[in-house]
């Protein structure tokens, strides 16, 4: 029998979120389902901190070659700014997955530093070929003010 308690310890701390990333292109791209006509930047305002999983999905090259986490001062991607770089990988078989995650205040910092107001975050990737395709996950952690809800049961 399952548990009838409604109990949220991580996705009340924690908003996770799912993508498909289909770049169309072998160009280091922030993560876009629709081939860079929409990117997903999140905000970090409320988090101290970002972790990113992407795991090679479809494959005609060998699959993701590099993850970044980017930052920018708005959801445009102005005045993008690499926080992490997992350098040259080779996740070159559907399931192989690369991650990398940072401080709210390590983006503090590189904003300080640069003279911009990075606070949006994303996954920038790149894959051998323009086919190659990951499921990504998105994950702001620490959540400033936790609540039940925070990530979504089910999205459709």
């Amino acid at each position: 029998m399952a548990s009838q308690l409604g109990l949220e310890k991580f996705f009340a701390n924690a908003k996770v979120e799912m993508f498909d990333h289909d770049p169309d292109g072998t160009s280091a791209a922030v993560v876009t389902p629709d081939a860079g006509t929409t990117e997903r930047y999140v905000d970090l305002r409320d988090y101290k901190g970002f972790a990113v999983a992407a795991m090679s999905s479809t494959l005609t090259g060998n699959g993701v070659t590099l993850l970044e986490i980017v930052a920018a001062d708005d959801t445009s991607g102005t005045n993008v700014t690499v926080i992490k770089s997992s350098g040259t990988v080779a996740a070159d078989a559907v399931g192989d997955y690369v991650v990398e995650e940072c401080s709210a205040e390590e983006i503090a910092h590189l904003s300080e530093a640069s003279g911009y107001d990075l606070r949006y975050v994303a996954a920038r990737i790149t894959v051998a070929n323009a086919a190659d395709e990951a499921v990504v996950a998105y994950i702001r952690l620490g959540a400033k003010f936790p609540q039940t809800g925070l990530t979504a049961d089910t999205i459709s």
